[in-house]
């Protein structure tokens, strides 16, 4: 599954999140990050507008200076090592600013032990640049999210899917997030009228396909076949 251009609602609309990729009974993971935790909502006042970010999708935000050449640090939001490494128009949200602006990127590369990116922007010379930056969002356009392979899944095409037994029909509950493993895993919360222990309220449900044999977008659905004990295996 890419983690990226999902568009999973976080704070504003548009963490660009993607992944699900099932293959041979093993999900293919390209977000290896935790899910970004929910801000505080924005309370509109005439001294903080809130962002219009329908048409747009968070790639990343930038959390620091790198040296003193003018590089940035930035935490991803996205699968697609494309977004920081390919030179190439990006748009930078700044705090305060309801529409973001267009900048330039002229290199990235990942930093693997850091699980971030450190990206070169044109016009930011010295830390002092790079420093005044910090805190702001990287995006682009909600019309520029990647076409994936055959049976890979957008985060935001899995969220609030229903998920079903194939065998008997009965409801198990709603995706409510993908959380990345060594498969990826559907975090599903119970219907009430599924749970039997009534203090688990989650599950979490590898996103293979031996178990989750069915993805029915268009019906939003996912019908799964777990082994037995899996579904109560967060006891």
């Amino acid at each position: 599954m890419k983690h990226e251009e999902a568009n999973k609602e976080i704070g504003g609309k548009g963490v660009e999140r993607q992944r699900g990729k099932r293959v041979k009974g093993n999900s293919k993971i390209q977000n290896v990050q935790s899910p970004v935790p929910n801000p505080q909502p924005v309370v509109p006042t005439p001294q903080s507008p809130v962002p219009n970010l329908d048409d747009w999708l968070e790639i990343g935000k930038i959390v620091a200076p790198q040296g003193l050449s003018g590089e940035l640090r930035v935490y991803p939001v996205s699968d697609f090592p494309e977004r920081f490494e390919v030179p190439g128009k990006r748009w930078l949200l700044r705090s305060g600013d309801t529409e973001p602006q267009p900048i330039e990127l002229l290199a990235g590369r990942y930093v693997t032990n850091k699980n971030l990116y450190v990206i070169k922007l044109a016009g930011v010379e010295h830390c002092d640049q790079a420093e005044a930056l910090r805190g702001c969002k990287l995006m682009v356009p909600a019309s520029d999210r990647p076409q994936l392979d055959e049976d890979e899944y957008h985060v935001l095409d899995l969220i609030g899917l229903e998920v079903f037994m194939q065998a008997s029909g009965e409801l198990v509950g709603t995706v409510v997030d993908i959380i990345p493993a060594g498969n990826d895993l559907l975090e599903v919360k119970f219907h009430e009228s599924f749970a039997t222990d009534k203090k688990q309220q989650t599950v979490l449900i590898p996103f293979v396909e031996a178990i989750a044999p069915v993805v029915d977008l268009k019906s939003h659905r996912i019908e799964i076949t777990p082994p037995p004990g899996l579904l109560e295996i967060n006891n």
